[in-house]
């Protein structure tokens, strides 16, 4: 009854230690399309047109009376 215990942990094991890599590789791939979309949505809002509009919003808001 031991040794059938023990084959299963070491099947246990081996089928583990396979799939270690598995996750790390997906959490890179996570971060890099994370960090793409930082990059792309930086770049929308920095273009001129963007920027306009948010100063013209900024400026509205500001000068609105209460």
């Amino acid at each position: 009854m031991y040794g059938k215990t023990r084959a299963r942990l070491r099947a246990l094991v081996r089928r583990t230690r396979r799939d270690t890599g598995m996750v790390t590789s997906e959490y890179a791939m996570g971060i890099v399309a994370a960090v793409a979309f930082a990059v792309l949505l930086y770049e929308v809002v920095t273009s001129g047109q963007v920027r306009a509009e948010l100063q013209g919003i900024v400026r509205r808001a500001l000068s609105a009376r209460t």
